[in-house]
């Protein structure tokens, strides 16, 4: 049964509405997971001035993924972000046993979730204040995050 508090969304530009609710509710972490985070507006002026403030607050931001190459290539201001707050920013790569894996999702404190049902495809929903819908990408998270390596070392120019 779908919460009250859950909206669906099927575009780029309703996905993106919803990624940006969920940077203004973060206060203490934030975890994401998407292949290559392609379709996540990393990039953008506003996206990077909310990661800024939220990591000034002293707020944790992991991302996983299984390639860094779109970031590397596409998001010079993200680059910087990384470089400037490394000490609150970890990103990792998942093993090739994990490249399968085609979901994509952002969890917020705990207690809010981003997710799309597949990586190819804008169709997926929103839950804030809903911890009972964190539980299954909390575990997921966390078992990717486990197997995954170091990746986008604050030390690497993304050139």
């Amino acid at each position: 049964m779908q919460e009250q508090n859950t909206t669906r969304f099927d575009t780029r530009a309703e996905f993106e509405a919803q990624f940006r609710a969920c940077l203004a509710a973060a206060r203490t972490r934030l975890d994401l997971f998407d292949p290559d985070f392609a379709v996540f507006p990393l990039g953008s002026i506003e996206v990077d001035a909310a990661l800024r403030d939220f990591l000034k607050r002293g707020g944790v931001l992991r991302l996983a993924m299984h390639t860094s190459a779109y970031i590397e290539r596409h998001y010079p201001r993200f680059i910087r972000l990384l470089r400037d707050y490394s000490h609150l920013i970890e990103c990792r790569a998942t093993p090739k046993t994990l490249k399968q894996l085609t979901d994509s999702f952002c969890i917020v404190d705990e207690v809010h979730v981003l997710r799309r049902f597949h990586s190819e495809h804008m169709r997926g929903e929103a839950a804030f204040g809903s911890p009972g819908a964190v539980d299954l990408p909390r575990h997921r998270f966390d078992a990717i995050w486990e197997e995954s390596k170091a990746a986008l070392q604050s030390t690497r120019t993304g050139l």
